[in-house]
């Protein structure tokens, strides 16, 4: 049985590997065969430089995602079968001698390693192609200093929260897995309470709306759309890009309606509404829901699937790991699944580009269609997003429709 494992999981492991170069390979390929020429859809709002310029930071992008998927793979495989995580359980057992010390140890020592091997594409990533292309405004020190204070979250949060899970699988018996997963569950909820006013704040600086007439424009549309919110904030996003966005962010009474600064400076008005109106979709379509429950239901059969592995001498010993523990037992898990699941990653995002036509259909409702096409197109251009994905990628990784189909779709259904 150890053996077989081995096999499967190595045979996943590659596909997976495989399939990403694959799409990525094949993205590069049609971005570039269209490279020189603007989509008739919108020769008259993007120019040929501003097009070219888009194609080649996406392909740019998608290269560095393609040495992340060889690293990441190497890494997997350096750990399982490498005797990386061996070594690493051995040591633990060796620094801490309580089971539960050990464990948190364990833990920790991987999460510190994923993140160093990481670090040097995300600094490529952002002071390299972001600052080649225009788009970064970060600075080595404020970069480090986001990074250390997103450790020092991660162990205020997330060693407590380890700490608890590997208590509840050694102490609660065979349905550890459900308990676990009621934690889980309710510290995820928390984490949607807290971030905008808790966490967020650490990272940037959130200002109430100051523009009268805008204020006033999007109040309207709140209430026509009968939506609460605690407040419409502005961020200082470009701190640390010019990249424009805008999101909601909590739950209950406590949402919050969060415009990045460069995204005022992009929009005219209308088209800010319109913007606000398709996040709006997402409330009044149920899709945040929808999703925090898929997200739950996920968790527990993840759950459940490691319940039924957890004693199982042939998992460890197939991914190169002769000390059990319930510490090893989820990093196992967790560092496999993705390898077997990666193949089902287009029913995701098909789930997501349905609920995009569904909010730009509720915002083409509240507000002007041509006012959120005027509003992508900008945003397209502006962010540099190509106008060509290739078909297959796109339907593999994209959350949102091409830029060409939403369009189209917003003016056949609201021409």
């Amino acid at each position: 049985m150890t053996d077989a494992f081995s096999l499967l999981f190595a045979c996943a492991l590659t596909l997976t590997l495989s399939l990403k170069l694959w799409l990525g390979w094949r993205h590069i390929r049609h971005i570039a065969r269209h490279r020189r020429q603007v989509p008739a859809a919108f020769r008259d709002s993007i120019s040929l430089e501003q097009h070219k310029h888009a194609a080649d930071y996406t392909i740019a992008k998608t290269r560095l995602g393609l040495l992340s998927a060889w690293l990441d793979t190497a890494l997997i495989a350096g750990l399982t079968f490498g005797g990386g995580l061996q070594w690493l359980a051995v040591h633990s057992q060796q620094w801490f001698a309580q089971p539960l010390l050990s464990g948190l140890a364990l833990i920790a020592a991987v999460a510190v390693i994923s993140g160093l091997v990481s670090l040097p594409l995300s600094l490529y990533g952002t002071f390299g192609i972001e600052a080649r292309f225009g788009f970064n405004k970060t600075t080595i020190g404020l970069y480090l200093m986001d990074q250390v204070k997103g450790l020092l979250i991660g162990a205020v949060i997330g060693l407590p929260l380890v700490t608890l899970v590997l208590w509840l699988m050694d102490i609660s018996g065979p349905l550890w897995w459900l308990w676990v997963w009621l934690v889980w569950s309710a510290f995820q909820l928390l984490m949607v309470a807290i971030f905008p006013t808790v966490i967020a704040p650490l990272f940037n600086k959130f200002q109430p709306l100051q523009d009268d007439a805008l204020k006033t424009r999007i109040e309207s549309l709140l209430q026509r759309a009968g939506f609460k919110s605690q407040g419409v904030f502005v961020m200082d996003g470009s701190r640390r890009s010019s990249h424009g966005n805008a999101y909601f962010t909590g739950f209950g009474s406590a949402k919050r309606i969060v415009f990045f600064d460069t995204l005022l400076s992009q929009l005219s008005h209308a088209e800010i509404e319109a913007v606000l109106a398709h996040e709006l979709g997402h409330f009044k379509r149920r899709h945040i829901v929808k999703r925090i429950a898929m997200a739950f239901g996920l968790s527990l059969a993840l759950l459940w699937a490691l319940g039924q592995l957890l004693h199982s001498p042939w998992f460890y010993a197939g991914l190169g790991v002769t000390v059990p523990s319930t510490a090893m037992a989820l990093i196992l898990f967790f560092t496999a699944t993705p390898a077997f699941t990666f193949p089902l990653t287009p029913l995701s995002s098909r789930m997501s580009r349905r609920h995009e036509y569904e909010a730009d259909d509720f915002a083409s409702e509240q507000t002007r269609a041509d006012d959120l096409i005027g509003a992508l197109v900008k945003l397209y251009r502006d962010n540099a997003s190509t106008l060509t994905p290739d078909p297959i990628h796109s339907m593999f990784y994209d959350s949102h429709p091409p830029a060409a189909l939403r369009i189209q779709h917003l003016k056949g259904n609201h021409a």
